[in-house]
């Protein structure tokens, strides 16, 4: 026999409450048009000098304008549509699907720069340094302030820190995909400025390329590991085999009864939908598994069918 759970009972589901205009949407907007003015001085500055690292470093910013942008527009995208049912769990995975689009722009423009490195290396030009150096010096200024309005740190840290085999990252991969991008820019920016330190006072040209293959290979990593993460979320992959183990045992706590489906994965920042079937010869009240699963795991949107055996 199985017994449909009873919608007052199971709780509402809050996937489809539609969000505000929250903190990370404005200061995304904000970190757009901050980057976009940088990218244009960068690119014009880089182009009269000659400095790769420095042109680098605008080319660089300029993906990241076009990718904040995406970022932008997907939390308006997801805020102004969450409550439409056509979404069967909500809008959330539109910031995972932004947070792999961006990270894709990483991996594309740090190959680009390998390319035009090595170049440059086989035919090396005549940089510009004094010139250059007051530029990657305002370009770095730039993106700390850029990384200081997104204000994820705690959140970049922690996505290094879980176990494996347990992704339970409850931060927005949106944000962070933007807060990854600054975060570059930040490091091409101090490459650059050291670059053209010792261009200027070593003579060491090749410098200058060099680094800017170091930072792009850092941003490979970056780029290589946010699209690993907003991956598993866009493919439904469960996020924490922490949680599953945590349900089982709650459940499984209650004298003769067993666990005989269960499917756990997350539908958005901080967002996760269980759906689980018990069974058992004596099956308790419905309210009583559903109290089990909420104080295991936070849950948004809950199902529970009972099984009699």
């Amino acid at each position: 026999m199985t017994t449909a759970p009873d919608l007052n009972a199971v709780g509402q589901c809050t996937v489809h409450a539609p969000p505000v205009a929250n903190k990370g949407e404005t200061r995304t907007r904000a970190v757009v048009a901050l980057t976009a003015v940088m990218m244009v001085i960068e690119l014009l500055v880089g182009w009269w000098t000659h400095s790769l690292a420095l042109l680098a470093d605008g080319w660089h910013m300029g993906t990241h304008v076009g990718a904040l942008g995406i970022s932008a527009l997907a939390y308006w995208y997801a805020r102004t549509r969450a409550g439409q049912t056509e979404f069967a769990f909500g809008t959330g995975k539109v910031y995972a699907l932004a947070g792999y689009t961006s990270a894709g722009l990483l991996i594309a423009v740090a190959v680009g720069v390998i390319i035009e490195s090595v170049s440059r290396m086989l035919n090396p030009e005549i940089v510009r340094f004094a010139e250059a150096f007051p530029v990657a010096v305002l370009g770095l200024v730039v993106n700390l302030l850029s990384a200081w309005l997104l204000d994820v740190p705690h959140d970049h840290a922690h996505s290094h820190s879980h176990e494996h085999g347990d992704h339970d990252h409850h931060h927005d991969h949106n944000l962070r995909a933007a807060y990854l991008h600054v975060v570059a820019d930040a490091l091409t920016s101090v490459l650059a400025i050291v670059a053209l330190l010792a261009g200027r006072y070593l003579h060491w040209t090749w410098v200058d390329p060099l680094v800017a293959v170091f930072g792009a290979l850092v941003i490979l990593k970056w780029g290589a590991g946010l699209i690993r993460e907003c991956g598993r979320q866009l493919i439904d992959l469960d996020p924490s085999k922490k949680h599953r183990e945590k349900v089982i045992a709650a459940l499984e706590g209650v004298v003769g009864t067993r666990v005989v489906d269960l499917h756990l994965w997350r539908v958005g920042p901080r967002q996760l939908v269980c759906m689980v079937s018990v069974a058992s010869a004596s099956p308790r009240p419905l309210e009583e598994y559903k109290q089990l699963v909420l104080g295991a795991v936070p849950v948004d949107h809950l199902t529970v069918e009972i099984c009699t055996t």
